[in-house]
């Protein structure tokens, strides 16, 4: 898609975390690279009061302290080309006021012409939502349904009823179209990859489905506990906060079918596809197939850290999940009988997202008895995050006499093979100006990845946990999630090391399995 000839991208929230790690200097990164239309103005809105000459201040350092480019590249000429197109309006999101000042604001700014497009990203707290949404309806703010855009930041809503109602009064505000609900992980380069590396490479697609596949993994682990955002997390947990969203976008991914055209709305429909083939979670199958857990005192990076409970803004008996893992299964063609298992978790041993693809074995395998000691199945693992890349792993003949088979690795990295890929939110931010919505969700999909999670999250809350807390920080979960897998015969598959193992090399990586007390 083209670039409009110029935007006004209008951030709400702009004096707040999200806009300096993230927004403002992805939105430098994007102009220093010529990505930007020529007219462009970003026009921050933030209850603090800041004069514009602060503001340009702020976003400075934002970008020096997180950007890709400062400070090694800068350039004083490149910096103030970007500064001079940023502006400010101070105002209270819940007072009509705001909207009229920043309709004025925006006239002023806008150059002679054709209306500029205009982009409303709401990096604010949920409860903030529905308020800009009808104080930008109520100025005339979003009347143009062809150039007025407004995105929005998770979570949709706490379950389908709730996010139901959000869509309720967005869509009184703007048409669906014009709303652009983001998830920061499809941004990520290795995860738009996913669809290039099904459906671009004939070797691989023929293979994606039941008779060939045995499993699939998803992983998304972190390191860190919740720190400063207790408040927030108890409200959320590991369902809410990152399942629902981030793992059963992966999830779509993985088992959609393949699209006619690379087009917004074919793509969003394959993912819907998907969800709502899942089969459903009955009330007396939660137990089956999702665990809960929550982290205790530990160790981690070689000293003691507290438990979920003893964090700042945390009940002392808090029954909120740190840790889900959930087994889901496809009902249609391609994946009957495929289980997925989806798991995330804070204070893990390591920060992993990756998605291991376990193929199942040969049918008969005619080699010497003692050959195949160490046979361990075909995986393909897709490495989201650090180190992105993917790897494929085989059998080979290990060298000498005897016909002795060893897995072996062969591998595909991203930073090897390309330039610094861009961050997720440049992405994204690129193509909400550019009015691409194929990477944001649409309201069909949020309310079916709702009813994919509400069942356990209804039972999960009937019957608080009474063991928590049950796996200590630096640990890879509860005992309960391994015994889920091993119900059916299987065992959690070790993430990769963020060492990459040389192509060639069987490492300790290719581990199956891993106790969850060890970290």
């Amino acid at each position: 898609m083209t670039l409009p000839d110029n935007v006004q991208l209008v951030l709400f929230g702009a004096a707040g975390d999200l806009a300096h790690r993230k927004l403002i200097p992805a939105l430098y990164d994007l102009h220093r690279e010529g990505h930007l239309p020529a007219e462009v103005d970003v026009v921050g809105v933030d209850l603090k009061e800041m004069p514009d000459t602060d503001f340009v201040e702020f976003a400075c350092d934002a970008s020096v302290t997180e950007g890709r480019f400062f400070p090694k590249d800068a350039d004083s000429t490149d910096w103030d080309a970007f500064a001079e197109r940023l502006a400010y309006v101070q105002g209270d999101a819940t007072e009509a006021e705001t909207f009229d000042r920043l309709a004025t604001r925006l006239d002023e700014l806008a150059p002679e012409g054709p209306r500029p497009d205009r982009v409303f990203y709401l990096s604010v707290a949920p409860f903030l939502v529905e308020p800009i949404a009808r104080g930008l309806a109520a100025a005339g703010l979003l009347d143009d349904r062809d150039r007025d855009r407004i995105v929005i930041e998770k979570p949709f809503g706490r379950d389908a009823a709730s996010a139901s109602a959000l869509d309720e009064v967005l869509l009184q505000s703007a048409s669906e179209h014009q709303i652009y609900r983001i998830d920061h992980y499809l941004g990520k380069e290795t995860v738009q990859n996913l669809l290039a590396f099904r459906f671009a490479n004939a070797m691989f697609e023929p293979i994606w489905d039941a008779r060939y596949v045995d499993h699939v993994q998803i992983t998304v682990a972190e390191t860190v506990g919740v720190e400063h955002r207790g408040g927030y997390y108890e409200t959320s947990g590991a369902m809410r906060d990152m399942v629902q969203n981030h793992l059963l976008q992966l999830l779509c991914l993985v088992a959609m079918e393949p699209p006619v055209a690379f087009a917004a709305d074919e793509v969003r429909n394959k993912k819907v596809d998907v969800l709502r083939a899942v089969r459903p979670i009955t009330p007396d199958r939660v137990h089956e197939v999702a665990v809960r857990g929550q982290y205790g005192p530990g160790y981690q990076a070689g000293g003691e850290v507290p438990g979920y409970r003893a964090e700042p803004n945390v009940a002392a008996r808090s029954a909120t999940e740190t840790y889900a893992a959930l087994k889901l299964e496809i009902d249609n063609w391609r994946w009957n009988g495929v289980p997925f298992y989806l798991r995330t978790g804070k204070r893990m041993p390591r920060r992993v997202s990756e998605i291991s693809v376990q193929f199942r074995p040969v049918p008969h395998r005619a080699f010497p008895a003692g050959a195949d000691e160490a046979f361990q199945p075909n995986r393909l693992v897709i490495r989201i995050q650090p180190d992105e890349g993917i790897v494929l792993r085989f059998q080979a003949k290990r060298p000498g006499p005897s016909m002795l088979l060893q897995p072996v690795a062969m591998r595909f990295d991203y930073d090897e093979a390309f330039d610094t890929p861009p961050e997720a939110y440049e992405t994204l931010l690129l193509d909400a100006i550019r009015g691409d919505a194929t990477l944001f969700m649409r309201a069909d999909q949020v309310d079916a990845a709702w009813h994919v999670v509400d069942p356990v999250l209804e039972a999960w809350a009937s019957a608080p946990p009474a063991e928590f807390p049950n796996y200590a920080a630096g640990t890879w979960g509860p005992a309960a999630a391994d015994r889920m897998l091993a119900r059916d015969g299987r065992s959690w598959i070790e993430p990769l090391p963020a060492d990459p193992t040389p192509v060639g090399v069987a490492p300790e990586a290719v581990s199956d399995a891993h106790p969850s007390s060890v970290a």
